[in-house]
């Protein structure tokens, strides 16, 4: 059993390129992860990994190692897997990592999630980092946009639009832009990617033959929060999803401009490794979000 410990250990270190991640993923220390591994070195006499203060890496020897233990701990995933499909209750720690709006659509439908799935416990990281789902050890993630990872399956949630949205203050002052063209005249709230640092674009239906509208300046700010906060005390208009100011929208403190002028749209969806076996937990979970359809 020491040795299928040290084999595990090795192959979610090797896979993760970090001890603190595969003991995450194994529900140990990572301190716990490097003593197995490091007892597997020993009693194969071969150093399998090279240590250092930010990561760790293969030797030579441990990439052949790990190709072929990386079979044996597969096949032991799959018969575990086959054993909590037929006889397993749904239980564990499930990571999901989301955007850092992701509350605002998720957290309406947990408590009835957490009743059906008692044993379940949701380890949620709300993060507008972009992630390596496969690399940090996440069951799952949401996200929007182009799904182009090969590694990775995914299910639809649903759509969402976006909304220019201001304060009903903001436009008492300064007027109600009708046209694109208009905005030219009004503070700008913009969003800034923290993983590029570059400005959102928002996309504005013009005639063809009129050059691209030139936002005017106002605030930046890398979060989505921040910005709605901001539109919400009069300091200018943001372009924002639908589904994160829908509350503020029905309660009268943000109002929106320009809908027939903004054709841009987006979907979420919750993805997770193909290569990872589909735990009932993770399954659940999954079917869960889908049956809710948590962006109506």
């Amino acid at each position: 059993m020491d040795s299928l410990s040290g084999l595990l250990a090795f192959v979610h270190a090797a896979r993760m390129r970090s001890f603190v991640a595969a003991g995450e993923r194994l529900g140990v220390s990572a301190s716990a992860v490097g003593k197995s591994v490091a007892r597997l070195e020993e009693k194969i006499g071969v150093r399998l990994l090279n240590r250092s203060t930010r990561r760790i890496s293969l030797t030579e020897e441990g990439t052949l190692f790990f190709e072929r233990c990386q079979r044996i701990v597969g096949e032991i995933e799959e018969a575990e897997a086959e054993m909590l499909r037929v006889t397993g209750t749904p239980s564990g720690r499930l990571r999901v990592s989301l955007p850092a709006v992701g509350y605002r659509m998720l957290m309406p439908v947990l408590p009835e999630f957490t009743q059906r799935y008692p044993d379940i416990e949701l380890d949620l990281d709300f993060n507008d980092r972009l992630i390596d789902v496969i690399a940090e050890g996440v069951d799952a993630v949401i996200r929007s946009g182009e799904l182009n990872d090969s590694r990775l399956k995914a299910k639809p949630l649903g759509p969402f639009r976006f909304v220019l949205a201001g304060a009903p203050g903001y436009f008492a002052r300064r007027g109600v832009p009708l046209v694109p063209r208009e905005l030219e005249q009004h503070a700008c709230l913009r969003y800034k990617f923290p993983t590029t640092g570059q400005l959102q674009p928002w996309s504005l239906r013009s005639r063809a033959d009129e050059p691209p509208v030139a936002l005017a300046g106002g605030l930046i700010c890398n979060s989505v929060e921040a910005l709605i906060a901001a539109a919400s005390g009069g300091l200018g208009i943001a372009y924002l999803p639908d589904f994160v100011v829908r509350e503020a929208i029905a309660a009268g403190t943000l109002t929106t401009v320009l809908d027939d002028h903004l054709p841009d749209t987006g979907r979420f969806s919750v993805l997770w490794p193909s290569n990872r076996h589909l735990l009932p937990k993770l399954r659940v979970f999954v079917d869960y979000l889908v049956e809710k359809r948590v962006l109506r």
